[in-house]
């Protein structure tokens, strides 16, 4: 799917509209006129049957930015100002990373293969002498139509018809689903599957209906801020190329939402290039043939539940963001802490790190950004801490490798990366992890091209690497 698209313009105005309410504190006050202000009656509808179905659909999607299941919902009538104000009540965030809005996924395909117009009816009709389930029968104008009931989307019928007439119609987040975590349900709506989920967030950005959403901090992050508490920024290192401006006016309009400090998570990068350097060399030594990253918390997760045999070779080093938090919980030890990265495998990996207490996306940071009316050019920059420009590099691709590589190992570094997870570099893990492998140190990133392409970032891909290179020479400059 193309990066820009109408889902993503709609997610990101609700996320800016809400914003711009919690800027001037009229969230439970002002936020029951959003759908009707996205969806006017003067308008008509756009893409739905009704401005009324519209509205319902942008309800429901308010629903997990607020940090809240749509599916919990045990009332159809109650208002979002009663949801804003039960979730600004909590002490702590749902522990789910994704849901579904079933009411923008229940108008997607539900069956895989379908038969087209160019069906001739012939009397060979190799698609039904070959179906396994007779799935497939003629109707009184001869062609060719399959009962979906029956089909198991084997796709023997696709390649028998000597016409092509048969056409594979995917379910675009299925299809994008590198391990099969997301299927429908007998009223056609998808649920994700966690035991199978590693929250690589392909899922998100595949759905041409913008149903899958990830269950927002947003309201716990400001509920603290405007308490008054110190809240710490924990920028990744792919930040760098998200904006065209220098990195200290970035932070600086970070500030400005109202956080307390700025602290880069390269710092942590730093201290998980020394340890992974220093493990690579005593696993090498003691006869381990190779060693894969554990930087990626969508990979970790894909090892826990789908390549258990890889578990020996990944490293035990933690992450740039589990070493950033420790530096920043001794330099503020009653502050919160928030991770902002492209990153919704992060959102689990916060879970279970004691210091990390939320997570906020860059597509969230930029459309408060929005919302707060923050101008980052004309914000007075701030001063970067010191950071190696390796460190800033872990986040694309190879960026570890050339990190681990410029810390001047007695072993010769053989590097592969697995650049990107689907299903077929599952396969690869799946074979590496037998103990054989074309080199001895691994990176494994889920998002192809690194952190810099991650699922929540706010550019895309090629726009992000050709920004984070020109700040990583101006900062050497």
């Amino acid at each position: 799917m193309a990066y820009v698209n109408n889902t993503m313009i709609v997610r990101r105005e609700l996320l800016s509209r809400l914003a711009g309410l919690i800027k001037e504190d009229q969230l439970e006050n002002q936020i029951d006129r959003i759908p009707v202000e996205m969806s006017p009656r003067e308008r008509g509808a756009q893409r739905r049957c009704c401005i009324y179905k519209e509205r319902a659909v942008l309800k429901y999607k308010l629903m997990p930015i607020l940090g809240l299941l749509p599916e919990e919902e045990t009332d159809e009538l109650m208002p979002l100002a009663d949801y804003a104000n039960e979730a600004r009540q909590r002490t702590a965030p749902r522990k789910e990373i994704l849901t579904v809005v079933d009411e923008a996924c229940t108008a997607c395909v539900k069956v895989n293969y379908v038969v087209s117009n160019l069906c001739r009816g012939c009397v060979a009709s190799p698609c039904k002498m070959n179906c396994p389930k007779n799935a497939i029968t003629f109707n009184c104008n001869g062609q060719a139509q399959i009962d979906p009931k029956k089909c198991v989307n084997c796709g023997i019928c696709k390649n028998a018809c000597p016409y092509h007439s048969i056409v594979h119609v995917p379910v675009p987040c299925e299809e994008a689903c590198p391990v099969g975590a997301i299927s429908k349900d007998e009223q056609g709506v998808e649920h994700i599957d966690d035991a199978k989920c590693i929250y690589c967030g392909k899922c998100l950005n595949a759905c041409p209906f913008g149903s899958i959403f990830e269950i927002s901090h947003i309201i716990d992050i400001f509920k603290a801020i405007q308490a008054g508490e110190q809240v710490i920024a924990l920028p990744a290192p792919s930040i760098l190329g998200q904006y065209n401006y220098e990195a200290g006016k970035v932070f600086a309009a970070i500030k400005e939402l109202g956080f307390y400090d700025v602290m880069e998570v390269a710092q942590g990068a730093m201290i998980t290039t020394t340890n992974e350097a220093a493990e690579l060399k005593e696993k090498l030594e003691s006869g381990q043939s190779f060693m894969t990253t554990s930087c990626c918390p969508g990979y970790v997760q894909a090892v826990e539940k789908h390549v258990s045999n890889m578990k020996s070779y990944v490293s035990h080093t933690k992450t740039p963001m589990y070493y950033a938090a420790e530096l920043a919980r001794k330099k503020y030890p009653d502050a919160k802490l928030v991770f902002i990265g492209p990153c919704i495998a992060k959102r689990k990996e916060a879970m279970i790190d004691p210091n990390v207490d939320y997570v906020m996306t860059f597509e969230e940071l930029d459309s408060f950004f929005k919302g707060f009316e923050i101008d980052i050019e004309n914000c007075e920059p701030v001063k970067l801490t010191y950071s190696t420009p390796e460190s800033r590099g872990f986040a694309q691709s190879g960026g570890v490798v050339e990190a681990v590589k410029a810390e001047g190992l007695a072993v010769d570094v053989r590097a592969i990366e697995v650049n990107g997870i689907n299903k077929k570099s599952i396969g690869l893990l799946k074979a590496y992890s037998r103990g054989k492998a074309p080199g001895n140190f691994m990176e494994v990133m889920a998002c192809e091209g690194g952190c810099i392409a991650g699922p929540s970032a706010h550019v895309d891909t090629g726009q992000g690497k050709k920004q984070l290179k020109a700040t990583l020479e101006s900062l050497q400059a």
